[in-house]
């Protein structure tokens, strides 16, 4: 099983509390069952270093989960309340580092997620 992280990213303009949105998170985090690892936390205040293009929505939270592959991480996540907000959810597959990685390659990590599995 790998680990997904779901960066969920919100609106600008939304404003967080209310109680009918709130009531879907708590229903898309049951859906996602034994999938989910950590429901993570909102993000409230953020800044943007570097190109994080979007000039529609800001970080508005993250969760890790596991699943088969990103076809299937990307299934759990379709019903995401964020997706009917204007918002939405990069999905990555979070790589674990080789302890020793320290001027490593992409290539150096590849294997140290074969090792893992």
């Amino acid at each position: 099983m790998t680990t997904f992280l779901l960066a969920y990213r919100s609106a600008k303009n939304y404003t967080p509390g209310d109680p009918d949105v709130m009531a879907s998170w708590q229903t898309f985090f049951e859906n996602l069952g034994g999938s989910l690892v950590d429901t993570g936390n909102p993000i409230f205040t953020q800044s943007i270093l570097g190109e994080c293009a979007s000039d529609t929505t800001v970080l508005g939270g993250y969760s890790l989960i596991d699943a088969d592959s990103l076809s299937a991480a990307i299934e759990l996540v379709e019903g995401c309340p964020t997706l009917t907000t204007a918002g939405g959810v990069e999905i990555g597959e979070i790589t674990p580092l080789n302890p020793e990685s320290v001027g490593t390659t992409a290539d150096d990590h590849a294997e140290a997620k074969e090792f893992a599995n």
